[in-house]
């Protein structure tokens, strides 16, 4: 028995040894505060090959957070991480629950990330469902709330969601639906873009499940006004706003086309940087507007905003009976 408790330990130690030269190997988070800053990660299209993106300003889709509009910034905080202006990189409570969701399901089915966490797994980690790489985005993630304000962690995630084939960043996802630059999308297209994260390709692909999307994005829209981003004027109108799906149903209508040209023409090729089956890429939109609308403040409105050191400060109380 005590030889197995001596392996054990020593397994044990090697392992704790493993994971704290990890760890030191792990690159510096202190470069993004520069917002001049381009990193270059690998993505995967959904035939699973990856490929170079660059997460930065020589990304021509970079949207900085200026021209982020705050409704947009709100509906993936209130969707993905209510508690992002108050944790520190990690969701202590998220996490418990998920351990007990985990344990009872026998599976690694639900992670409790926050969003600065996606934000270290997405331009350092691997996707592997390992206890050493969530060891590591914690890590990372505790330091990237030491390093960056919160304005600039959502900018970085913002830059780098995945919301279609090769379409990464609320600048490409912004005009691959919806043909405008992401400082115009309305509340309505906001909750639309917000509603596809948690599964872009199969689940809340709006293709496929066109009904589920709008459903979520009802939600998250309810959650904005309830919040206070939207007063209850302007949560009706969004409500009663049917995001344009006629460049979405044409897209399908080519993906199909184009599928049964590949199903009948050997010799067919995808178009360059197209993945198999979507309609050739459209030609990029100029990166601002002729006359661009003026661009939202970077902090997001509503009922709490983040200070310049990254804590939320009070700017307006919101709507009666909303929870502050």
């Amino acid at each position: 028995m005590k030889k197995y408790l001596l392996w054990g330990a020593l397994a044990l130690v090697a392992y704790l040894a493993y994971v704290a030269v990890s760890l030191y190997l792990l690159p510096p988070v202190a470069e993004l505060r520069n917002r001049k800053t381009n990193v270059t990660i690998q993505v995967k299209d959904w035939q699973g090959d990856y490929h170079p993106f660059v997460v930065g300003p020589a990304n021509r889709y970079w949207t900085p957070s200026p021209s982020i509009p705050s409704e947009m910034k709100w509906a993936v905080i209130l969707a993905e991480d209510a508690s992002f202006y108050k944790h520190e990189g990690i969701d202590v409570k998220a996490i418990k629950n998920a351990i007990k969701y985990d344990l009872e399901k026998k599976s690694l089915a639900r992670g409790a990330s926050t969003i600065t966490q996606q934000v270290a797994k997405n331009l350092y980690l691997s996707r592997e469902k390992t206890l050493t790489r969530k060891v590591k985005e914690v890590y990372l993630a505790k330091r990237m709330e030491q390093e960056l304000s919160k304005g600039r962690i959502i900018e970085l995630y913002l830059n780098v969601i995945e919301l279609g084939p090769m379409v990464y960043g609320i600048g490409h996802g912004s005009r691959y639906y919806f043909g405008k630059h992401p400082s115009a999308l309305t509340p309505r297209e906001c909750a639309f873009l917000a509603a596809m994260l948690p599964g872009p390709r199969v689940a809340y692909n709006p293709y496929k499940n066109l009904d589920r999307v709008l459903q979520r994005s009802n939600m998250i829209l309810r959650l904005l006004a309830n919040k206070g981003v939207l007063s209850q004027a302007e949560y009706q109108t969004a409500l009663a706003e049917m995001p344009n799906v006629g460049r979405l149903q044409k897209k399908v209508d080519q993906s199909i086309q184009q599928a049964a040209v590949l199903n009948n023409v050997s010799s067919a090729r995808t178009a360059p940087g197209a993945a198999p089956g979507e309609p050739p890429a459209e030609a990029p939109a100029p990166t601002e507007n002729a006359n661009p609308a003026p661009p939202p403040s970077e902090a997001p409105k509503g009922s709490e905003t983040p200070a310049a050191g990254g804590a939320p400060t009070p700017v307006a109380p919101p709507p009666t009976g909303a929870n502050p």
